[in-house]
């Protein structure tokens, strides 16, 4: 395990840089050395986007030297799991472009770097940087992205003019907040769990842990999907860091489903149940600062679903949960199972709109089964829909862009699941900080 690692998101896919140039009689006409791009990946409310591109002019230039409108960038997208893997190709709008250096911060003066800014939505495949293989696995992964950045106008500098460039040789990237997480596997009894992990900045103090178990969309072997087929790796970010002081977060990933059970799939049992607990208990005994009273669990869908089974079978270990969108269907929890569960703290949240785990099949009977039982710090944000609320996504008609209604996780992974308990507005994430063994 390498820790901060800039691992490539993409196949390696080298085709030569082309360049091409004005008749040598042109004084003015600059040549550079061979060129490339870099890729930025940002992890979306709908997955992973490659945002940007940073492209090696192989030349400093004026940081004035560049707009929107000096490349073209195209892509091609495929995916190699599948029988034909090509998805897609099409020009990717540029809205924005400046000079900067090679991390793509902008430049002061002169730099030999370009970054161009990509226009991206929920609805704008051509950005993604995962593919959900619908029919086969039943898994996202990262998929192959071939770009080719094409120059559209001059590039003046003291030295001369740069043009015509062609830039088709990919040279990596990095993918924020990914890149700062580790990875692993461990083995219990011929079961093998891969997993992502951050670790917060080092102090004198304990750090709690959050662990966070994936949906049905980010099994498989490869632990950075767990944490990128949709926004999990936000629980490394800054802000929501803040309200922890640093925490530890522990992402498992099970080689296909949580809700693969020993009778069926989803039968309140799971064959990854032992092995996961075996992994949590070894992760806190390797990282001596845990604090071992703040150790919190939540997971959505398929990992609400097991989120579920582990504070139903081990409610005293964990100092709060909060399941999201889960799917452990009521019938299948008994009255001594809530009777397990009611005086630990709970947050649920859930959608209305959510056709995939109904919440009247599933959370509502059990928080109101809770509730009867006397919980006492139990509570459910119960959503009338999943829309985007950074304001900068419509639909064709002017209105708030709406997610699926199964897609409550985008409210916890931006901590806005709000409440006002015991009289004080509350977020998520500020009363899960709150919860401890020894409060």
């Amino acid at each position: 395990m390498k820790k901060h690692a800039k691992t490539d998101m993409l196949s390696t896919l080298v085709a030569g840089t082309t360049l091409s140039f004005k008749p040598e009689t042109n004084a003015n006409e600059l040549k550079t050395q061979p060129s490339s791009y870099r890729t930025v990946t940002e992890i979306e409310d709908w997955g992973a986007v490659i945002t940007k591109v940073i492209v090696d002019l192989g030349k400093p230039v004026p940081n004035d030297s560049v707009s929107k409108d000096t490349f073209e960038v195209h892509v091609s997208r495929s995916d190699s799991r599948l029988a034909n893997p090509f998805l897609e190709e099409g020009s990717r709008k540029v809205t924005n472009a400046f000079v900067a250096d090679e991390n793509g911060t902008p430049a002061v003066k002169t730099g030999k770097y370009v970054m161009l800014e990509m226009q991206i939505a929920p609805d704008i495949s051509l950005g993604s940087a995962i593919n959900y293989d619908v029919e086969g696995s039943g898994y996202n992964d990262w998929n192959e992205n071939k770009y080719t950045i094409t120059q559209q106008k001059e590039i003046e500098t003291p030295a001369g003019t740069i043009s015509e460039l062609v830039v088709d040789t990919f040279n990596g990237g990095v993918r924020e907040l990914v890149d700062d997480f580790s990875t692993g596997k461990a083995t219990y009894d011929d079961v093998t769990l891969t997993y992502a992990d951050y670790t917060p900045v080092k102090d004198n103090g304990k750090s709690p842990l959050i662990i966070w178990l994936h949906g049905a969309g980010e099994g498989g072997t490869d632990p950075t999907i767990a944490i990128s087929g949709n926004k999990a790796a936000n629980f490394a970010s800054e802000e929501i860091q803040s309200y922890f002081d640093g925490a530890y977060v522990l992402a498992p990933q099970t080689p296909t489903f949580w809700m693969d059970g020993f009778t069926g799939f989803g039968d309140g049992t799971s064959k990854y149940q032992d092995a996961l607990l075996s992994l949590i208990k070894d992760y806190v005994a390797n990282n001596k600062d845990i604090d071992q009273n703040r150790i919190y669990i939540g997971g959505d869908s398929n990992g609400g679903y097991m989120t579920m089974l582990m504070i139903r079978d081990y409610p005293e270990y964990f100092a709060a949960a909060f399941p999201t969108c889960e799917a452990l269907k009521d019938t299948l929890i008994t009255d001594e199972d809530i009777e397990n569960m009611k005086n630990l703290p709970i947050w649920f949240i859930h959608a209305k709109t959510d056709n995939v785990v109904p919440a009247d099949q599933f959370v509502v009977p059990t928080y109101n089964r809770l509730i009867e039982a006397g919980a006492k710090d139990v509570h459910l944000s119960l959503f009338d829909n999943v829309v985007d609320t950074s304001g900068l996504y419509q639909n064709a008609d002017g209105t708030t862009y709406e997610y699926h209604g199964h897609w409550s996780w985008i409210y916890v992974y931006n901590n806005e699941v709000v409440k006002t308990i015991d009289g004080k507005k509350i977020s998520l994430m500020e009363w899960l900080a709150n919860q401890s063994l020894n409060k």
